[in-house]
């Protein structure tokens, strides 16, 4: 009868042959099959966040105690890294067991309350929890200033090992977005997420946990991984249970994520949602009620919520403790953010919203899917772009062309930039289907101009434009979502099938600007 298998598939290799082991780390059969499998998953979150994340999994190994190892004839178990030359030294890590013990004792985790869990799991738990901590303090001692930010997950016994796997990131990167304030626990002493890219580490490592702890983790190669959208969806869940936890909620109960996309995907009278949710408890200093309801509306009653959503405006919001929504009203004062007790959902447009503190934006989400509040554009990426496909060095070109991105990507009603060699040709060539101008550079008060109408703005390198309103035509190909309009995706089939050098900048209403190219659709694949 087989075991039962693995979360975490593995890439497809003969059922039940175990890949070839470094010999200084050979613990179980399938453990490189595994970090494979795992260093897949974690590609796929952390790509779809921020492609410039650079996940990277590994794992360490550190011996149990010598009372614990089941042959007491052998020799001490070795610590192990898996790969070897994943740039860290095992002997950092000699101290980590008796540390882990340090604060197993210091901090001991001790069941729910209500809750009837045998002692065994409980020491279990505890072990794992002090020496999860000793391991990322290592970490943190190890890399503080480096390059990359690690993070351990809860290390699960494999034979005469603890494995623990770590996820390295770009540090750089991590750090460029806004955060609430970390080192923070639930109440039952979970680590409480401050970010939407934490809420991602935790998740994906509860897959390496769930997958560790099965019969022979790595084997199995039926079973898909869950996808990389319902990974990044359980995410957003997560970090939505820390303003419920700050307003003292029931995270489980209130379930703000879930809300939130639910009141954002209503329409009345076929118009959509527009306006803000201050989420707060009543009376708080920061908070001036324009007037009050009498009778409270629960959050969970979707279409009433986005009823009153009707009568906010710019200047006034609703008003909810987490539970219910209980007057309309304005922010006043100046609020002290490190009170984290004031948050703010703003509903941009249909079924996409903000998470906002303190006047940052900590996550949007947008059709269920959460996504970090990146910078609009980055500059460094488009040069790199401009360079990859026209071969565009020249700096004072560059910039003009950036000024003219950044200027059509304050668009409000979102716009569609095309930069391509042949544009005067396209011009003619479309002539039928977009209205032609007399050739003129763009500036960025043309730009407002041009943008304002829809269709494309047709324009070369030299930053000259040559027709607006554009219909852009194209072969359908197999890059485009049905979860992004019709701007984004004609974008994608005009820039598959151009036989020109060409770019496309695609502004959507609720803030996403994509930049398009060849290569980067040959990368989707």
């Amino acid at each position: 009868m087989l075991s039962p298998l693995p979360l975490i598939a593995a890439p497809p290799v003969a059922f039940g042959t175990p890949l070839p082991l470094p010999a200084s780390f050979s613990i179980w059969p399938y453990q490189t099959r595994f970090r494979q499998a795992a260093q897949a998953i974690a590609t796929g979150i952390f790509d779809s966040l921020d492609e410039d994340l650079d996940p990277y999994v590994l794992l360490l190994a550190l011996p149990a105690d010598e009372e614990d190892q089941p042959d007491f004839d052998t020799a001490p178990a070795a610590i192990c890294l898996e790969p070897i030359d994943c740039g860290l030294e095992g002997l950092a890590f000699g101290e980590a067991r008796s540390r882990g013990r340090y604060y197993q004792y210091l901090h001991p985790w001790n069941a729910p309350e209500g809750e009837l869990i045998p002692e065994e799991i409980v020491q279990r738990k505890r072990v794992a929890i002090g020496l999860r901590q000793a391991v990322q303090e290592i970490l943190e001692d190890l890399t503080s200033s480096g390059k990359f930010q690690y993070y351990a997950g809860a290390p699960v016994r494999i034979q005469s090992h603890f494995v623990v796997p770590v996820l390295r990131l770009n540090r750089k990167v991590v750090q460029a977005y806004p955060t609430l304030q970390k080192n923070r626990y639930y109440t039952d002493g979970r680590l409480l997420s401050h970010s939407l890219l934490m809420s991602a580490v935790l998740r994906f490592h509860e897959e390496c946990f769930k997958s560790l702890t099965e019969p022979e983790p790595g084997s199995g190669l039926l079973v898909r991984p869950r996808e990389t959208d319902e990974i990044v969806r359980s995410a957003g869940k997560l970090f939505m249970d820390t303003p419920a936890q700050d307003l003292g909620m029931n995270p489980s109960a209130t379930k703000l994520f879930a809300t939130c996309n639910t009141i954002s995907s209503l329409r009345y009278e076929g118009e959509e949602g527009v306006g803000k949710l201050l989420l707060a408890r009543r009376g708080h200093p920061n908070l001036s009620e324009v007037f009050a309801l009498t009778c409270p509306t629960p959050l969970t009653d979707y279409r009433a919520v986005r009823k009153l959503l009707e009568m906010t405006t710019q200047d006034v919001s609703l008003l909810a403790d987490g539970e219910n929504v209980y007057a309309l009203g304005r922010q006043v004062g100046q609020y002290d953010a490190t009170r984290e007790d004031l948050f703010v959902i703003n509903f941009v447009t249909h079924y996409a919203w903000e998470f906002q503190h303190g006047g940052q934006v900590l996550m949007r989400a947008h059709y269920g899917l959460p996504s970090l509040p990146r910078t609009r554009l980055n500059r460094a990426r488009f040069r790199r772009d401009l360079k990859r496909t026209f071969q565009l060095t020249d700096s004072a070109k560059v910039e003009r062309l950036w000024d003219v991105v950044v200027e059509a990507s304050r668009q409000k009603h979102g716009t569609l930039l095309v930069i391509t060699t042949e544009a005067l040709a396209e011009a003619d060539r479309l002539k039928l289907q977009c209205t032609l101008i007399e050739p003129v550079p763009l500036t960025p008060l043309i730009t407002r101009l041009v943008t304002a109408i829809d269709g494309a703005v047709l324009l070369d390198p030299e930053s000259y434009c040559y027709s607006i309103g554009v219909i852009l035509d194209g072969k359908a190909s197999g890059h485009g979502t049905s979860t992004r309009g019709a701007r984004y995706n004609s974008a994608i089939r005009y820039v598959d099938s151009s036989p020109y050098p060409c770019l496309a900048i695609v502004v959507s209403e609720d803030g996403l600007v994509d930049v398009i190219t060849k290569e980067s659709l040959r990368e989707e694949n």
